[in-house]
């Protein structure tokens, strides 16, 4: 289509390039008549009639395509180079195209033998009638030649036009089809499949760049949704399990009545754990949907940070546990307080249940401060510790690092410190805090 209308403006375009010149070749030989007839007008004015008729000859007899006659009121012709000139054009002042008599030795039949003149006539105030012009065969073939050009280059612009048109449309089909067979192919199940980007650098490669991205986001997620079916399926049939063995237990008979209560708070216990790992979930899935309850607003981290310590102190002095912070004056940052609150005392909790295992002096310290253009959270504990190798894993869902699981958790708490971070176009780091480990929340201040 867009090919179509370049052709059509490009031929309209030479048409009327190729119109105006001929106008304008025309109009220029108007001007030279003009100009001659003034010239004799002068003659005619100073010298009278036969001053006239002798410039007007003396014009006549120089080579060229001038066109000149006079004649006397009679009409018969007193000089000029051409033999006659047709009545009405002595008759009828003003512009007109004739053809004549060159009066060269020629045959009758050869097309040189006959002129085409354009003319003006006009009547003197002595009564004789004057005719000046152009021949303009000469003229009519510069314009057959511009309009015969013309012919050419709307062939020429027709059939580069197809040719470009089809290799054009060949590329563009090809880049097409390889981004629909890549689709047939992820449609089929490989997800794994991505549109190959070439080196043009062109707006094609910039769309199979981001369809590239999304699709690996796509896998990201579906892989993540395969992993959380199983993680789900396995660590809820354990617990399930063991709910219908202790309510099948209370069923039989000779079964005491504290036995019973001691079976349906086990189950209730139980029942709890599932509600508390079932709504870790929901919360993880809405934050990487990207649709938290509540709109980002200006929070002062620094309280968040000191009501979570004076909340959990007491948990923690339970377990010989000291909780210290380190608070620098910042200005508020614009979060959501809910789920910044609720990364903070998954790391806490986390803290909490490690530090237990430091060989002295347990500790657990929340610091807050800015580094360059970014919000540093940081909650270190002076416990066993997270090996290097499993610091990347336990970002996942489900990864419990104790593997007998008799510790109560669901192993999503880190996954959802995680998901809060990618929230706030954050990043969480596990580093070394020699002894124990040091969990670094980093969000940049805008975002």
């Amino acid at each position: 289509m867009l090919i179509a209308v370049f052709v059509v403006f490009a031929i309209g375009i030479l048409g009327y390039l190729a119109y105006q010149t001929s106008i304008m070749i025309q109009t220029q030989q108007l001007r030279a008549i003009d100009s001659e007839i003034d010239q004799l007008n002068k003659q005619y004015q100073r010298l009278g009639t036969r001053g006239l008729v002798v410039a007007l000859q003396r014009n006549a007899n120089r080579p060229g395509p001038g066109i000149y006659y006079v004649a006397d009121p009679t009409g018969q012709a007193i000089a000029g180079n051409v033999l006659a000139v047709p009545i009405d054009v002595l008759e009828n002042p003003g512009t007109h195209t004739f053809k004549y008599d060159r009066g060269e030795d020629l045959h009758a039949d050869d097309p040189r033998a006959q002129g085409v003149a354009l003319v003006k006539s006009f009547q003197l105030p002595s009564g004789f009638r004057l005719v000046v012009g152009r021949d303009i065969v000469e003229r009519r073939g510069y314009s057959a030649a511009i309009f015969q050009a013309f012919g050419w280059g709307v062939l020429w612009i027709i059939a580069l036009s197809v040719i470009v048109g089809v290799l054009t449309a060949r590329s563009v089909l090809k880049r097409v089809d390889t981004v629909s067979d890549t689709a047939r192919k992820i449609m089929s199940g490989s997800m794994s499949e991505r549109i190959p980007v070439t080196k043009r650098n062109d707006e094609f490669d910039g769309l199979a760049t981001n369809l590239n991205a999304m699709l690996e986001r796509i896998e990201q997620l579906m892989q993540g949704l395969k992993e959380v079916t199983d993680n789900v399926a396995h660590d809820l049939k354990t617990p399930l399990t063991r709910l219908r063995n202790k309510v099948e237990g209370a069923l039989k008979d000779g079964t005491t009545p504290d036995q019973q209560r001691e079976a349906l708070e086990t189950t209730i216990e139980e029942c709890d754990q599932l509600i508390r790992t079932f709504n870790a979930l929901l919360m993880i899935a809405r934050v990487e949907a990207g649709s938290p309850s509540g709109a980002f607003s200006p929070v002062d981290l620094a309280d968040v940070i000191t009501d979570i310590a004076e909340l959990y102190e007491p948990v923690a002095e339970d377990s010989g546990i000291t909780i210290s912070t380190e608070l620098a004056a910042l200005p508020r940052f614009s979060c959501n307080r809910e789920l910044i609150g609720q990364a903070l005392v998954n790391l806490v909790e986390n803290a909490i249940k490690y530090a237990k295992d430091a060989k002295e002096n347990p500790a657990i310290t929340i610091s807050l401060h800015v580094a360059g253009k970014n919000m540093i959270i940081e909650v270190a504990d002076n416990g066993a510790g997270i090996p290097v190798e499993d610091r990347q894993r336990v970002l996942e869902r489900f990864v419990r690092l104790e593997k007998s699981r008799s510790e109560p958790g669901s192993g999503l708490g880190l996954s959802l410190v995680a998901a809060v971070a990618r929230l706030h176009k954050g990043t969480i780091e596990i580093l070394d805090n020699k002894p124990g480990a040091r969990i670094r929340l980093s969000m940049p201040t805008e975002h």
